[in-house]
């Protein structure tokens, strides 16, 4: 128990140096420096518009919504949460959704990443909404990740935007 409680403090603390702005790279393993390499890697690709972080997911990951949003729940394997949530979400924006980082962090497996996402809405209205993502990896790909946003933004948008024209 003490051991669990001393690794979620040092991730509670990484977790606010990454909100105050830290990209901590000191000690970083070769494991750490990879799997924040390919993450870093993705969202770039990302913001430049060709790719993205879900091209990490292995086939068999999970992917957790947390929050009280009717999407909040963990769904089991890629296309299961890209069938569900990504395709339909991407269906009510005009323009994709565009990251900006704010902070990358590395601990063992895990990588946190804090930023921002921006985009236009099929309404004409703008989207913006700020995410932290857990992703757990494994032989470079993300096996399980935790995602945290603000879930009413995000069903506003759901709701006054359909999916289809």
């Amino acid at each position: 128990m003490q051991a669990l409680c001393a690794v979620m403090n040092r991730r509670f603390l990484l977790s606010l140096a990454i909100l105050f702005g830290g990209t901590a790279m000191a000690g970083t393993s070769a494991l750490e420096a990879k799997n924040r390499s390919l993450v870093q890697a993705s969202f770039d690709r990302w913001k430049n518009g060709a790719g993205g972080p879900f091209e990490l997911l292995a086939p068999e990951a999970e992917w957790t919504i947390v929050g009280s949003s009717p999407l909040s729940k963990t769904y089991r394997g890629r296309q299961e949460f890209l069938d569900e949530v990504i395709g339909p979400f991407n269906a009510r924006l005009e323009r994709p959704l565009v990251p900006t980082v704010r902070g990358l962090y590395a601990d063992g497996e895990m990588v946190i990443i804090l930023f921002d996402g921006s985009a236009s809405a099929k309404d004409g209205q703008p989207y913006r909404n700020t995410y932290t993502w857990y992703f757990r990896m494994r032989d470079g790909k993300a096996v399980e990740v935790v995602a945290f946003f603000d879930t009413k933004v995000f069903d506003e948008l759901w709701t006054r935007v359909p999916a289809k024209p």
